[in-house]
């Protein structure tokens, strides 16, 4: 397990895609652990000279921090990254493949040799996926998005964006490799990991995020994180 397991700790900043965040790098040494929280989220990556997509997780990861001259990814916003990869996010649910098994292999090598001699590989790698992303994102997806986070019903989130809640269940597969329940438990997480981390009390992190109790938090982070809460803060 190198030198133990760790909550990722990356550099970001926004990315020229609507709601994407560009990232590289770590606080780990190589050969460390990270665990990788899931997030909602596929990411374009980086590593070493190979260019990877990272689907959507349902559970934490554990990735190991790589040698040599390190990694970088984009992350796209929750539900935009089948659009501009190609494939529908329940394909490469907790999967991390190679580009090349997505698109063309000729075209990754041209793309992964741009990546590897740019100056700024996080751009370099941000104008991949700027290429291939619409300008104007899919308001269902990002209706669904506001409606999760929101704290809707399954079947008042159907309504909102009319659709039957099959239809929004497929829709979801699509988009986000799981349904809608999986993927408002996945971004409460995030909340919950967000307010712990900013010192909040779990008390209080379970009432604001929209759990019944603290047990439930409880429950809920080892359930998707695999640790417990103050594992993840500490």
């Amino acid at each position: 397990m190198g030198h133990g397991t760790l909550v990722a700790v990356y550099r970001e900043r926004p990315a020229r895609l609507a709601g994407a965040v560009v990232w590289s790098g770590s606080d780990g040494p190589p050969g460390s652990v990270q665990r990788v929280l899931p997030d909602g989220c596929m990411d374009l990556l980086w590593v070493n000279g190979r260019l990877l997509v990272a689907g959507p997780d349902t559970t934490a990861q554990l990735a190991t921090v790589p040698p040599g001259p390190g990694y970088v990814g984009l992350r796209f916003a929750p539900g935009a990254g089948p659009a501009a990869l190609g494939v529908p996010a329940s394909e490469l649910r907790d999967q991390r493949v190679l580009l090349a098994d997505v698109w063309p292999a000729a075209r990754v090598r041209r793309l992964a040799g741009l990546v590897d001699g740019a100056t700024d590989r996080a751009a370099a790698l941000e104008a991949i996926a700027a290429d291939r992303t619409d300008p104007d994102p899919d308001p269902v997806t990002a209706r669904i998005v506001a409606g999760v986070r929101a704290g809707r019903p399954v079947a008042s989130l159907a309504r909102t964006v009319c659709l039957s809640e099959r239809q929004l269940h497929r829709r979801c597969l699509v988009a986000f490799g799981y349904g809608a329940k999986t993927l408002a438990r996945i971004l409460r997480l995030n909340r919950a990991v967000a307010a712990a981390s900013a010192g909040a009390p779990f008390a209080t992190v379970a009432a604001d995020c929209g759990y019944a109790d603290q047990a439930h938090l409880a429950r809920e982070v080892m359930d998707l994180a695999g640790v417990p809460l103050g594992v993840l803060v500490s």
